[in-house]
C-alpha cells in the first residue's frame, strides 16, 4: 500500500491544511481525502503541485508500506 504523508510535510513546513489547499488550488475536501488515504489515484500534476508548494521530493510524500493491504482488496 502507498501512504501519502502530507501531515508529516505540513508539520515540517509549519503549514496549515488551509494554507496548503489555497496555495495548490484544491478544496479542503480534496486535501482531506489525500491526507486520509481515501483516494485510489491522483495525477502526476497533483504531485507536482504538492511538491512545489511543500518544497519537497515525491519520496517525501509517498511511502510504500509492505504488508499493508487495501481494505477493499
Amino acid at each position: 500500500m502507498i501512504r501519502i504523508n502530507i501531515d508529516v510535510m505540513l508539520a515540517k513546513r509549519k503549514m496549515s491544511v488551509t494554507e496548503l489547499a489555497e496555495r495548490v488550488g484544491f478544496t479542503m475536501a480534496n486535501i482531506s481525502l489525500l491526507k486520509n488515504g481515501k483516494i485510489k489515484a491522483f495525477k502526476i500534476s497533483t504531485l507536482d503541485k504538492l511538491c512545489r508548494v511543500l518544497e519537497c521530493q515525491p519520496a517525501d510524500l509517498l511511502e510504500y508500506v509492505e504488508g499493508a493491504e487495501d481494505e477493499e482488496l
